[in-house]
């Protein structure tokens, strides 16, 4: 059976030698800065998942994390830190754990290469094991974990005493007699005691879903299990599958169904459960997670993952500049970065925020690192915003490390050698970086040879950014004249930056190959003003939007008011989560995360199309496992589900359920949420789940935002996500969903 497959597989990776040294600990150095570097016991314990390490001194205080929390392993001099300490410490010894979401690096330093390679090849053994697990495999891993922690005595036991303290640290609340009877019919040895895997299988038999049942019992003849064709039967009816629901079942057995027995053509209740908590049953249509929009069309028709300040981990006037910014960027996928330029004391142009207190990196830096993390999120074109403060020194040294560190990647003529009518498509510019940057003359041959180098400067903020507290004032700017570098300036070819001078001039004038950026406030008044003319000006030429200076602690704008405009580049601050990252990941997470969505048909075409109206019922059921938010003793969790909707002006909308009281374990809200949507190309979808407090505001627990075409109907699981965006196994949301057509 599945739950005894799964107990098997961590036995056999700690027969493992790398997993094995580990296991036996290593004292590696911890590395924070080029003065701190402390020696730290390290291990992994007994679980194969957590990692504990202390210092070798400090009495008995000590640190853990678990491997499911590490994304990567870097070797050698990969993070800045490694770097400034190269000289010191042998490459081959050192190596960086990458964390999911914000938290920091951990970059450390064996006593010797077989050290090192024990603990780099260990970890990514473990990280492979970890996202290879399926469902059901992570919540006996999940229970495991919480089971460990409790066992404060190591001794692999637990009485009810103790098992029922832990059920309320794991946020379950539970009729007590229920509990016990379950608890005897788990001690299987009759120790008044269980054991680990007995402890799991009882958590699994307290946890059994009431609403699962019934809905198997539904569609059950026998009540004991789904036949091929009751299966069937339940993926037309419920799950609005019309097409290949035979063939669909049958693969649904193969894939789910635990027992050789039952894969003779029939569904046991838990392999129906496992089923709807797996990728196929959940929310997000699995299909639309590919690849699967045409990328041939010109770039102007795409939304594109845009970053703002992307060099900064935190705030705009004291945060730290960093080349890790520009790596977490493009991990999640994000196609456009900004790198603001200014002249360095030693002849090397340097990346900052300009006019403040945040650290420097040097421009180089910043290129080798689009170079080597570029494309490994996605295949389709960079662009390089280039905030261009430099003499015209440095702007010449630019484009020599620009030609040199990035070769071929750099597109520095079009792609046919004439002049483009039209922008290129994501395709024809596969593994290609483009610069955005201002640039003298135009692409034309016939070009005034007499064209100076000067440009004015007026770009960024003349669009209407007068909110910025770190500019220069714009009384002094009028006037002002920069020079251009000619070498800088002829590595621009499909994204020249030019001035805005309305929709008119654009029409008569402009080229598709000018773009234009523009502050939240601009962008705002002309959506409001002349939306229209917005989106037929975008549907040419690519649009640029940037926060407003105003917002020094790298807060963002709601991005969907931008894409309603059909803006492409709508740039956001990717440090700072909250619903605004929420919203851009929903958009991006469909089309293989590949950082570009085409964009509705009637936003692409000069000339407007009437919108379909649909008509969308979500049925909000029930959660499961919410995870504790505060993490006082004896705190529940009062959960309650807001689902938002945001899209066109007419489309916004939010409804709640009401809250359930000291239930984070198993609430049933049985609630009904109607929404009538009607542009559903455009809408986002996002649940939200809160611990309701009368006193103060709720606090968050987790979210799941995703575009309205990319729902599933009928009975679904909604895995929850952090502020972070990273899983929070196993939170889930189960619901029901129907989609109708209005009338």
């Amino acid at each position: 059976a599945n739950s005894l497959l799964s107990l098997r597989c961590p036995h056999r990776i700690q027969d493992d030698p790398d997993i094995k040294r580990m296991m036996a600990g290593s004292t590696l150095r911890k590395v924070k800065s080029r003065s701190w570097k402390k020696q730290r016991h390290f291990r992994l314990l007994e679980d194969g998942l957590t990692i504990w390490y202390k210092s070798k001194w400090a009495g008995k205080g000590h640190s853990t994390f678990s491997v499911t929390e590490v994304e990567a392993v870097r070797e050698g001099h990969q993070s800045e830190i490694l770097l400034s300490t190269a000289e010191e410490f042998p490459a081959d010894l050192c190596f960086t754990l990458v964390f999911h979401g914000r938290q920091g690096n951990l970059d450390l330093v064996a006593e010797s290469l077989e050290e090192a390679q024990a603990w780099i090849q260990g970890v990514r053994k473990l990280i492979h094991k970890a996202e290879t697990m399926d469902e059901q495999e992570r919540l006996d891993q999940w229970v495991r974990d919480w089971f460990q922690k409790a066992d404060k005595n190591k001794d692999g036991k637990m009485n009810f005493k103790e098992v029922k303290k832990l059920l309320k640290m794991m946020n379950v609340e539970m009729n007590e007699e229920h509990a016990y009877h379950l608890f005897k019919m788990a001690d299987k040895s009759q120790s008044d005691s269980l054991e680990i895997e007995q402890f799991v299988h009882f958590y699994k038999i307290l946890t059994q879903r009431n609403e699962v049942w019934k809905v198997f019992q539904d569609y059950s003849g026998d009540g004991e299990k789904l036949m091929l064709e009751e299966l069937e039967n339940f993926l037309r009816t419920e799950q609005q599958e019309e097409e290949q629901s035979t063939q669909h079942a049958k693969q649904l057995i193969e894939s789910y169904e635990p027992s050789e027995t039952g894969k003779q053509g029939a569904m046991s209740l838990e392999g129906f459960q496992m089923y709807l908590c797996s990728q196929d049953g959940s929310i997000f249509k699995p299909g639309l997670l590919e690849l699967y929009q045409d990328m041939s069309q010109p770039l102007s028709h795409y939304f594109i993952s845009s970053s703002h300040n992307t060099y900064l981990l935190e705030d705009q006037l004291r945060g730290q500049s960093s080349l890790e910014a520009y790596i977490q960027a493009l991990k999640r996928g994000c196609r456009c970065v900004e790198v603001d330029c200014w002249d360095g004391s030693d002849g090397e142009p340097v990346v900052y925020h300009g006019h403040t207190l945040t650290s420097k990196i040097l421009f180089k830096d910043v290129i080798s690192t689009i170079k080597e993390y570029g494309f490994r999120a996605s295949d389709f074109p960079i662009i390089v915003s280039l905030e261009n403060h430099c003499g015209l020194e440095q702007q010449t040294l630019m484009a020599q490390h620009l030609t040199q560190i990035l070769g071929d990647l750099l597109q520095t003529s079009t792609l046919d050698g004439q002049v483009p009518q039209q922008l290129p498509s994501p395709q024809e510019l596969k593994g290609k970086i483009l610069l955005k940057a201002k640039k003298i003359g135009g692409l034309e041959k016939c070009v005034d040879e007499t064209l100076t180098d000067e440009v004015s400067d007026e770009e960024e903020m003349a669009n209407g950014d007068e909110e910025s507290p770190t500019e220069e004032p714009q009384a002094e700017k009028k006037n002002k004249k920069s020079k251009l570098s000619r070498e800088l300036s002829d590595l621009v070819v499909y994204c020249k930056s030019v001035h805005f001078h309305g929709f008119e001039h654009a029409h008569c004038h402009a080229k598709c190959y000018e773009m234009s950026s523009f502050s939240e406030s601009k962008a705002k008044k002309l959506g409001k003003e002349a939306g229209t003319e917005f989106v037929q000006y975008n549907t040419r030429q690519l649009s640029r939007t940037y926060p407003s200076g105003l917002r020094t602690d790298s807060s963002n704008y709601n991005p969907q008011d931008m894409w309603n405009v059909g803006c492409q580049i709508v740039a956001l601050n990717f440090q700072t989560a909250g619903l605004e990252m929420d919203l851009n990941d929903g958009l991006f997470k469909q089309n293989g995360g590949c950082g570009y969505i085409l964009k509705p048909d009637f936003m692409r075409d000069a000339i407007f199309h009437t919108k379909i109206q649909s008509k969308s019922q979500l049925l909000s059921n029930n959660g499961q496992q919410l995870p504790k938010v505060n993490q006082k003793e004896g705190s529940i969790v009062d959960p309650l589900v807001r689902v938002e909707i945001y899209g066109v002006p007419q489309d916004q909308a939010k409804d709640e359920t009401s809250h359930i009281n000291n239930n984070g374990f198993n609430p049933v809200w049985n609630a009904t949420l109607n929404f009538v949507i009607h542009t559903p190309e455009l809408a986002l979808v996002r649940f939200v789940v809160e611990d309701y407090d009368k006193a103060s505001r709720n606090d968050f627990i987790g979210q799941f935002t995703l575009p309205f075409t990319c729902i599933q109907p009928g009975y679904r699981h909604i895995h929850l996500l952090s502020k972070d965006g990273m899983a929070i196994p196993p939170s889930s949301l189960f619901v029901n969903i129907s989609i109708s057509d209005y009338e």
